[in-house]
């Protein structure tokens, strides 16, 4: 019963203070303690470094960048999986489940050391 009450009265602070933002953001803005200061037209530019602004309209950004970022995260939330496994082994070792769930977390390394070998062997990895 207790955590079905906790999650209860959770949900009922999350509504109440939402609502509560969302009601006062707008009366802060009024009064003048939402307002930003001014910024000078340097400010303002898209680059401030002092170098001309060289990229056009149709400038195209390699599809390196996005596959490397999606490896990352791939590979990311692989020891992100890894971690909360790593710190319960220990349980199911003692409660003699302990080569079952071995097994289960060596076919999913696995699966990702396939994947590693196929970036490598696709040179997805390799900028020219």
């Amino acid at each position: 019963m207790m955590p079905l009450f906790a999650v209860l009265f959770l949900l009922v602070f999350i509504l109440i203070f939402g609502t509560v933002l969302l009601l006062v953001t707008p009366l802060l803005a009024k009064v003048g303690l939402g307002q930003k200061p001014k910024a000078s037209a340097v400010k303002s530019e898209t680059y401030e470094c002092g170098l001309p602004e060289q990229v056009t309209g149709n400038s195209k950004i390699s599809v390196k960048f996005y596959l490397t970022a999606i490896l990352f995260i791939l590979f990311d939330i692989e020891i992100i999986f890894m971690y909360p496994w790593a710190t319960a082994f220990v349980d199911f070792v003692k409660d003699g489940h302990g080569l079952y769930i071995l097994g289960t977390m060596g076919f999913f390394l696995l699966i990702f050391i396939y994947g590693l070998f196929w970036e490598i062997k696709s040179k997805a990895l390799e900028w020219e």
